[in-house]
């Protein structure tokens, strides 16, 4: 059975940014986002052929943590530009070993770690098992994987179960 709104949450998260984007509340502005909210996911219907399963709620203490995350980030990362010296910086390249398997469960991983300011998500192995990640400033390279598998990993395990 082919429904209207293929993905309701994807039509109505469309229809908030681009009422965000528009920086309008006007009537004309909510009907061309929901024209965009309803189209969109049917033209890409196709291409999702199954939905993920998310469980929202962890979903949404997840999308909390990420936030205040990328707040405390912002304040490390100002703190290192503004009172350290480059060369006391000690930049590494990440190898995460990944539990998740599915591609939206890892796109959103790979996001978030690129979200939170001093990290960067740069390629995902061939096979899928592995992420490569920059961080800015990490003095334990084994306890920054640690840390990210920790916080983010598991976390994202229980919303995409």
């Amino acid at each position: 059975m082919r429904r209207v709104i293929p993905h309701p949450g994807l039509s109505v998260l469309l229809v908030l940014v681009w009422l965000l984007m528009a920086n309008s509340l006007s009537f004309g502005a909510l009907a061309i986002g929901i024209v965009i909210g309803v189209l969109l996911p049917l033209f890409t219907a196709p291409f999702w052929p199954r939905r993920p399963d998310v469980r929202f709620r962890y979903g949404i203490p997840y999308v909390l943590l990420v936030l205040w995350d990328v707040i405390v980030a912002n304040f490390e990362v100002a703190a290192i530009i503004l009172f350290r010296r480059s060369r006391d910086l000690r930049p590494q390249w990440l190898v995460i070993p990944l539990e998740l398997d599915t591609p939206e469960a890892i796109t959103v991983f790979a996001g978030t770690i690129s979200l939170t300011p001093g990290t960067v998500s740069a390629d995902v192995s061939a096979c899928g098992k592995y992420l490569l990640v920059h961080a800015l400033d990490a003095a334990d390279p084994d306890a920054e994987i640690a840390r990210i598998k920790q916080r983010y990993e598991e976390r994202l395990k229980k919303v995409f179960a």
